[in-house]
């Protein structure tokens, strides 16, 4: 089959090329997706830079969201399990890695029954992104009714899923940090109460004044050492930070001050969706599926699409994400 191979194994975008690869043979309880959109994430950006820890079950190729058609099954078990699947059947789903090819084995426990009214675009746009923001919501944070919630890189497509999922759970209000003025206007037609361009704003005072003081009860952060004395800044008592990502680095250097984590009765999380073990994914899918999917389909809750790429011009894509402009996914598309 055809896949996305990297160049000397690691590189920019430009070191992106088509290989020829075995085909994925599925094992036990797999099923073979013939794939015909993938969903790119900023991990692809680290993976690819040769800056990501690749799960040990991850094979080489890039990706690990994706909508297809199911090619091939292998020992499915159980006659009437629910994730019991056909040749034929229009699927999305995640898995480990492998999603730029032609075709990728995944456990079939990770996939989803694709809404005939669906696109190929869509439904690849939500897998890691929807769940990562379930899973950070409410198996980290916790949310409850009634609660102040903080999303930073409030214009990323976590963030975009997580804005919405805060309000459907009944937060209170939400908080937006975005980088420029668009991307203000744009979260806050999401439903952010109140988005601060920290460009040209101090985030932090803008919270602490949009609440009188009482600062947030959720965090999630993709910023890391940049905003972590803010955060706890904001954090209101017993408040909730969860660290998805470091972008500005993992390294606090001169001295900071942790007396608020006592004071507030902080908790700190940090959290990963790739690097858990199937079982973990599975109940992480299905809360997704429960929290999320019901909006989608009603129209409730949107799932915007930057832009739509051919994998052919899978480095273009690429090289969009790494602008840091997009307020959307950017899914490649394989023509049949």
């Amino acid at each position: 089959m055809r896949a996305v191979g990297i160049q000397g194994s690691r590189g920019p975008a430009t070191s992106l090329f088509f290989e020829k690869v075995p085909t994925p043979v599925p094992k036990k309880d797999e099923v073979l997706v013939r794939v015909k959109a993938f969903g790119l994430n900023r991990m692809d950006i680290s993976q690819r830079e040769g800056r990501y820890p690749v799960p040990p079950q991850a094979p080489p190729i890039l990706g690990v969201e994706f909508s297809g058609v199911v090619h091939q099954v292998r020992d499915i078990g159980v006659q009437d399990d629910e994730n019991c699947w056909e040749v034929g059947d229009e699927v999305f789903g995640l898995v480990y890695g492998g999603a730029y090819a032609e075709y990728v084995a995944v456990s079939r426990h990770m996939l989803i029954s694709k809404p005939s009214n669906w696109s190929w675009e869509l439904a690849a746009a939500i897998p890691e992104t929807w769940m990562t923001a379930t899973q950070a919501l409410f198996n980290i944070a916790h949310i409850r009714p009634g609660d102040r919630v903080l999303w930073h890189a409030g214009a990323s497509t976590i963030s975009i899923a997580g804005i919405q999922l805060s309000i459907a759970a009944g937060a209170s209000e939400v908080y937006a940090s975005v980088g420029t003025d668009e991307k203000v206007q744009f979260t806050q037609k999401l439903g952010a109460r109140q988005s601060f361009n920290y460009h040209t704003s101090d985030w932090a005072t803008g919270i602490l004044e949009a609440t009188d003081q009482a600062g947030v009860d959720v965090i999630i952060d993709f910023i890391g050492k940049d905003y972590f004395t803010k955060n706890l800044d904001v954090a209101a008592k017993d408040g909730r930070i969860v660290i998805l990502g470091m972008m500005s680095g993992s390294t606090i250097s001169g001295p900071m001050e942790i007396a608020p984590i006592l004071r507030k009765r902080i908790t700190i999380s940090g959290s990963t969706l790739r690097g858990r073990d199937l079982e973990c994914q599975i109940s992480v899918k299905e809360a997704m599926v429960k929290r999320a999917l019901p909006g989608i389909a009603n129209g409730q809750i949107q799932v915007p699409i930057e832009r739509v790429f051919s994998w052919k011009d899978v480095s273009l894509a690429h090289q969009l994400m790494e602008a840091n402009t997009s307020k959307g996914k950017i899914v490649c598309t394989i023509e049949w």
